[in-house]
Parts: structure tokens; sequence; C-alpha cells
């Protein structure tokens, strides 16, 4: 029987990586979080029942004030750093930002020293503009013991780690780290959502690891869409403009399914502004969506646009929906979380905007899921 596997998950939110982790088969020692709803919304599915949340330590708290080595040698690591400073709508002032809070997700590492780590962020980190940065992250976490010095910085910082990194020395804790951006839609998500995983292995583990193969694509969407089996499922009529439209021939039958679309997320839940009398919680109609250059929604038959953690009005219309006539409304709390892949008995609390706030900054919940469960499996063998 295997060991269960043991965590702390740092900058929780609502709960999306911390979930999907969970379900990998990690039982967290600390669940910490600062932002009062979000934990708000972690106690009440606590106090709902939620098998999944059963037990969870979660810690109100500034990350900055907790004394990681009260945990050390737990198994794994988890958690996404504020990503402000990094993100497209941001200042980009990375490590002069007050909300870069990496350096805290490497000083946990260091302090709890456990066999791995999961942390992510948004794919903005991997912009040339931080391409220096982004380096600077990673040999910080293959050798967190090699801290900045008095009146050090992150430039001189970076000089000294890859020298140590380029001299072969190997004294102190170590970690084998790879980074990746993911597609949130090739593992099964009804989103186009890209973040950006570092993953590492404590240097004595002997786990062989790569980061999941996606289970979706795009190209099958396309074939389905146009021999009109996506159709057929949802007993719709093909389109005209697919009318006629056959695959291109394959050499090779793909193992993938097709990437899951807006319609198929949100298939079974009334419209909450034509059905308002329904049984699902956080699915009330926000009326005031329109449309505008940049600001267009997402479309029913592909994925949605990421989400963004913003209120109403966020460049590139995230947050809605465009109906079949062209019309647009704003996605509902519930319709957000089913496209972030969270369990429909899961609630969230607070009004629409910080609801969509704690979905927005989230990790969707079946991609944390491919990347724990991953994880996990190297660490069992």
């Amino acid at each position: 029987m295997t060991a269960q596997l043991s965590s702390v998950e740092l900058f929780a939110g609502a709960g999306g990586l911390a979930q999907g982790v969970a379900r990998a088969g990690f039982h967290p020692r600390l669940v910490a979080e600062w932002n009062r709803d979000a934990c708000k919304s972690l106690r009440k599915n606590q106090a709902r029942g939620s098998e999944l949340l059963r037990g969870w330590p979660i810690v109100e708290t500034d990350v900055r004030d907790i004394d990681f080595s009260a945990f050390e040698g737990v198994d794994l690591v988890s958690g996404g750093p504020p990503c402000q400073p990094f993100s497209i709508g941001g200042k980009h002032a990375s490590h002069g930002d007050s909300r870069n809070l990496f350096p805290e997700a490497v000083r946990a590492v260091r302090e709890i020293r456990p066999r791995a780590f999961v942390l992510e962020n948004v794919k903005g980190l991997t912009r040339a503009t931080f391409r220096n940065y982004f380096e600077y992250l990673k040999l910080q976490l293959q050798y967190p013991d090699l801290t900045v010095r008095a009146g050090q910085d992150w430039t001189a910082h970076l000089a000294r780690l890859e020298g140590h990194h380029l001299s072969g020395e190997r004294g102190g804790l170590s970690y084998r780290v790879v980074a990746e951006v993911l597609q949130a839609a090739d593992y099964g998500v009804p989103q186009k959502r890209e973040r950006v995983f570092f993953v590492g292995f404590r240097s004595d583990v002997a786990a062989h690891w790569h980061f999941p193969m996606p289970t979706h694509s795009r190209a099958r969407l396309l074939e389905a869409q146009a021999g009109g089996a996506y159709w057929e499922r949802h007993g719709l009529p093909q389109p005209p403009s697919q009318s006629g439209k056959r695959p291109a021939p394959s050499l090779f039958a793909s193992p993938l399914a097709p990437w899951r679309t807006v319609r198929d997320a949100l298939a079974d839940l009334p419209d909450p502004e034509t059905q308002p009398d329904h049984h699902f919680a956080n699915h009330h109609f926000i009326a005031g969506a329109r449309s505008y250059p940049g600001h267009t929604g997402s479309p029913l038959d592909a994925p949605s646009k990421t989400l963004k953690a913003g209120d109403h009005g966020v460049p590139g219309g995230e947050n809605m929906l465009v109906r079949p006539d062209g019309s647009v409304r704003y996605f509902s709390v519930r319709e957000s979380a089913r496209l972030q892949t969270f369990p429909d008995d899961y609630v969230l609390s607070g009004a629409w905007g910080e609801a969509m706030r704690q979905l927005g900054n989230a990790v969707p919940v079946d991609l944390a899921y491919a990347v724990a469960r991953s994880v996990a499996a190297a660490l069992n063998s």
C-alpha cells in the first residue's frame, strides 16, 4: 500500500492548485493564504463537508510571518506566488515589486527541505524582459542554501549562483529543477490558459520525471467539428460553415482527445438570465456586459479565453460568453468555476467581483492534478 504523502501549500487562494495536489494523494500539513475572502471560501467548503478539504489546516496569514522549519521533511511544497509583478497587465517591476513573494517560496524550500516542489506563475514570467530574472529564480530554487548576502542586489546574487552552478560544487541543499509553460487546454481544461511551472526534486531523490504529456489537442477538436461528431454529440445540426468539410486524412491515429469547449463545459447548466430558478450555487445573472474592440468574449465552440482576476471590463473580454446570436453576457461564478474545473459543490465566497478575482487567480484544478499526480508517482516509485 502506498504511504500517504505530505505537503505544504502556500499562496493557496481559492484552492485550485491545492485541490489538484490533494486529489493526487498529498495531505497538507499547512494551507496558507492571506486574503480573507479566499480563506472564507476554503473554510466554507470545509464546513460544507468537502471530502477533499477534510482536515486541511487553513491558516490566514502572511507567508513572511511563517517559521517553515516546523514543517521540515514534508514531501512537497506547492504554491503560486503572487503574479502581479510579471503579468501582462502589471507594472513589470519583477524583483523590485513589493508583491513579488518568490523569495518566500525559496525560503520555504530552504527551511522545509521537501523531497519535491511544484511552483507556478503566469506565462509573462518567461517574456524576454524577465529572461535573466527567470534564470535567477530557477537557480535560487536549485541552490536554496546559497542566499543573498547583505547589500547584494539580485544581479550580483545571480552571478554567484551561476558561478556555483558551473563550478561543479554540490555541497549543501540542492534540487534538480525543470520549468515549462503548460497550456491548460492540452490537459482537458475548457480554457486557453498558459502557466509556467517550476518542478524540482531534491538531489538525493532518485526520481525519473518529466512533465505529463498532453491528453487533449486542438487538431482533434477541429477534426471532430469538421467531421460532425462534435455537433452530433451536442444534438445540434452541423453549421453551414462546416458543411462539406472533412478533416485531412492522417497517417496515424491520435490517442489524444479533442480540446474541451465552453459548450462542453456548460452544456447542462441553465442560462442564468433566462432560467434563474435552478439549484446550482454561485450561478446568477450579472447584467451590463457589452462587446467592443478588444473586449469580445469567449465563443461557445472553443475553449474560453483566459479568465482574469478583474471585476468586469477586463481587456479581451475573458469573463464574457458570446451566444450563438452574437450577443454577450458575463459568465456566472459557477460557469467560471466550471471553466477552471472546480467541482460543482465548491462554493466561492464574496460578491461576483471578489469571487471572479479568486477564480481568475486560480490554477485550473485538472491541470494542477495532472502535474501533481505525476510528481506523486515519481516520489512513490
